[in-house]
């Protein structure tokens, strides 16, 4: 019990000093302006490194991430149809494609499937 003991601190102790060298020995040593700027190049940045974002694309993937999401819990409805009861079955279907149905028609008046503008 004492040697493992032991072997275990002794491990312990040989990986702390190597995690310490190695923090010593990656750090640098030179701080450069050029090498800390984003562009290593030496070229002074024209602009913002940001782009405007399409508040559009945006929209349309959280509307793909929806509909997906949507279409994931439509899946099982499929198979559950043999097991169970099929009044409730068709209730719960209708009742989520309308659900869904409702939904595309509030994004498609609100204009936010429109594609060309």
């Amino acid at each position: 019990m004492l040697t493992l003991l032991s072997i275990s601190l002794i491990t312990f102790i040989i990986a702390v000093i190597v995690m310490i060298l190695a923090s010593i020995l990656s750090k640098k040593t030179i701080l450069d302006r050029e090498k800390n700027s984003p562009y290593e190049c030496g070229f002074d940045p024209k602009g913002s490194a940001r782009l405007p974002f399409s508040l559009r694309f945006f929209l349309i993937a959280v509307i793909f991430l929806i509909f997906d999401v949507e279409i994931t819990l439509l899946l099982p409805i499929a198979s559950i149809s043999n097991i169970s009861n099929i009044f409730s079955y068709i209730s719960t279907s209708i009742m989520f494609l309308i659900i869904l149905l409702l939904g595309l028609y509030y994004e498609w008046k609100q204009g936010a499937l429109d594609w060309s503008s």
